[in-house]
């Protein structure tokens, strides 16, 4: 099991950054894949309407998953400095702590995600049609949140001990998992959008459980009852860590919620039209989280290992990789986005026609700008895994600024299709205050480095 652990301080920075990715990239496209069938059993088998309820609480699940990727997240960066510097006893108790803190931190949000689900769609004005399905999927969603903060957490401790493959392969058990399950709950049992939400659970679930089994077999990371004991110190860096990535995670998905209450007034048509090309959105982006990932675990094990100069190298080839792999993934899009749009779509001559309109125009002006989101992955995940989680924060609030702003405005100037430019305003916004903000940080270290030789 310990040849899974990659140590990232010595060797080439790109190869390591690709090849630590690629497990990754290709892990997310098979929980794409999940996402993508979900999206079409329902589309396909329930319809534009429950296509709609789908979208219209996609943005209030993606915060509550956002705040638990944040704090996960945080507590993997300081697991990679510690596993860089070799300091496995502390490690050990990194790990504890961050075990115990997430079960408290899950039971909170699954209360507090029960008592928001339906006055938060309702202020975002869903329409009475779909509001029923949106609030059942919210609600079995939301009361699986220790399920989804287990796995997260363990990914994350497999992640910053350079370990992608585990993952990968949690991810494929998973989704084979969901897809045969969504056959069975939605088309077989006909439970409609709650054998969608159930489908996920029970798949997020297993592959927990998977990563636990091999998490098992880390020598380094057999922990004692000790190591689960809250320890001050270590609760409020952890709580340093995690809180602003969960915060910026979550102002983020508010902005997103702002921009679905302006989408829910153009009707039902336009908002499936604008859910189909949220739910490849995922497919966009596959690469530039594995990317994000690879350099948290990069940064932060070559910074516990005091190798400043190499976190510079790496983030040369890291942008240089991540531009490139938009350019492509863009390119595809664009020539086949019709094709896979259309699996996603059902109803009326009419009303498909209308709705693949809508949903490819959206995914145009996304692959047209994904360089920019690529870059903005990139740096923001060297800045957090240098331990500065505060300076994405303020990225993530301009991300709101600009997102809601152009949301609320451009359509006034150019109707409904406006709405599409409130993702590229919101990646160009953050990468001006990332790019910024990642020279002064790594600046600071370099100082402190002694030259080379």
């Amino acid at each position: 099991m310990t040849s899974r652990i990659k140590n990232m301080t010595e060797g080439s920075p790109g190869k390591l950054i690709f090849t630590f990715a690629l497990p990754l990239m290709m892990g997310n496209v098979f929980q794409q894949l999940y996402t993508v069938v979900d999206t079409m059993v329902v589309g396909k088998y329930l319809g534009v309407g429950a296509l709609a309820a789908l979208g219209a609480a996609d943005w209030m699940n993606w915060m509550m998953l956002g705040i638990v990727q944040g704090f996960t997240q945080g507590f993997g960066i300081l697991m990679a400095q510690e596993f860089g510097a070799g300091k496995y006893d502390r490690l050990r108790r990194v790990v504890g702590n961050s075990a115990s803190l997430s079960a408290v931190f899950s039971l909170f949000l699954v209360v507090t995600g029960q008592l928001m689900a339906r006055p938060v769609l309702v202020l975002l004005q869903t329409p009475d049609a779909i509001l029923p399905d949106a609030l059942l999927y919210l609600r079995i969603m939301f009361l699986g949140i220790p399920i989804v903060m287990a796995y997260n957490l363990q990914a994350c401790i497999l992640r910053s001990l350079g370990d992608g493959r585990t993952p990968l392969q949690a991810m494929v058990v998973a989704s084979l998992t969901n897809i045969a399950l969504d056959l069975l709950f939605v088309m077989g049992f006909k439970w409609g959008i709650a054998g969608a939400a159930a489908a996920t659970l029970i798949a997020q679930l297993v592959s927990g459980l998977f990563c636990l089994y091999h998490i098992g077999k880390i020598e380094i990371l057999h922990l004692e009852a000790t190591d689960f004991q809250v320890q001050m110190q270590l609760f409020l860096r952890l709580l340093g860590l995690g809180f602003p990535m969960a915060f910026q995670n979550c102002i983020i998905a508010v902005g997103g919620m702002i921009v679905q209450f302006v989408v829910n007034g153009f009707g039902v048509i336009f908002i499936a039209g604008f859910t189909a090309t949220n739910k490849l959105y995922g497919l966009l982006e596959i690469a530039a989280t594995s990317y994000g990932y690879a350099m948290i675990t990069y940064v932060g094990q070559n910074l516990g290992a005091g190798k400043c100069r190499r976190i510079r190298k790496g983030m040369r080839a890291a942008v240089v990789i991540a531009v490139v792999t938009s350019v492509m993934i863009g390119a595809i899009m664009l020539l086949s986005g019709k094709i896979i749009l259309r699996g996603f779509i059902s109803g009326t001559p009419d009303q498909e026609r209308q709705t693949l309109q809508i949903a490819f125009f959206y995914l145009a002006v996304m692959s047209l700008f994904l360089p920019v989101l690529y870059i903005l992955h990139v740096v923001r995940s060297a800045i957090q895994g240098m331990g500065n989680t505060l300076l994405p924060m303020v990225s993530g609030i301009v991300e709101f600024i600009m997102r809601t702003g152009t949301a609320l405005l451009l359509p006034l100037a150019m109707g409904e299709t406006g709405i599409f430019f409130a993702e590229i305003a919101a990646w160009a916004g953050a990468d001006v205050v990332l790019v910024i903000s990642y020279f002064a940080v790594a600046g600071k270290y370099l100082r402190k480095e002694e030259p080379a030789g």
